[in-house]
């Protein structure tokens, strides 16, 4: 632990902000992680079934109360507002989807690229500190007393190096942690996005009525035309 605190005070300032910034990807990484793979995860296509079997027992009302009961999901609230409008006409119905996509998407993305600025911050703390350690370097040489002169030449470009890699140290896991949880929170808005959908055109459909031969050719005028089933003896 004493040789991480002297490489952190050999750094500098610079060193001390990387640190700082290394702490924000750590509870950055931490939040997101809990928030997309356990408080919004559930078992989408189970949740999907029972609230379809509810639409198709016509107990819209019992498949509202299912989802209030899960209110936390962002697809629990989306259903939700789209079933409340399931007694609305088709484009009411598709307004509400756009509505609920709208404000359920951003449960899934906020925050999260606030992490991808902090991995590129660190890289340029870095190449800060590494700049800051050479203009040391060339003052020691230009300034400096000779029998110094190697002494705070070491010391420039060991602060060079410290920070260069303090600041790879940090940005290197924040972009390994950004893609995984980037992947997890495109995953999820595609659930989102396809069982709204099918929920919208599940209710625009139960509503409408059935299309045969005999309805068709009766809002015509017209006779249905024969079957051309054919028996053969």
């Amino acid at each position: 632990m004493s040789a991480f605190f002297n490489f952190i005070i050999e750094s500098g300032f610079v060193g001390w902000v990387i640190l700082l910034t290394g702490f924000a990807v750590i509870g950055l990484i931490i939040e997101r992680t809990q928030t997309l793979y356990y408080r919004y995860s559930m078992n989408v296509d189970l949740f999907a079934e029972q609230v379809f079997a509810l639409i198709h027992s016509q107990k819209i009302d019992e498949a509202i109360v299912l989802c209030s009961q899960i209110a936390d999901k962002p697809l629990a609230q989306a259903y939700k507002k789209i079933l409340e409008k399931s007694d609305r006409d088709d484009e009411t119905i598709f307004q509400a989807q756009d509505v609920a996509l709208s404000e359920t998407a951003p449960l899934y993305t906020k925050r999260l690229h606030y992490l991808s600025m902090l991995a590129n911050v660190a890289t340029l703390l870095g190449l800060l500190g590494t700049i800051h350690g050479l203009i040391l370097s060339f003052q020691a040489v230009a300034q400096a007393d000779p029998a110094q002169k190697q002494a705070l030449l070491a010391s420039g470009i060991a602060v060079s190096m410290y920070t260069t890699a303090l600041g790879l140290a940090v940005a290197i896991p924040s972009m390994v942690a950004y893609s995984l949880l980037y992947s997890k929170q495109n995953y999820l808005l595609e659930q989102l996005v396809e069982k709204c959908s099918k929920l919208s055109e599940l209710l625009t459909s139960s509503i409408s009525s059935p299309l045969n031969r005999n309805t068709v050719y009766a809002e015509k005028g017209q006779a249905p035309p024969p079957s051309n089933n054919l028996k053969i003896s």
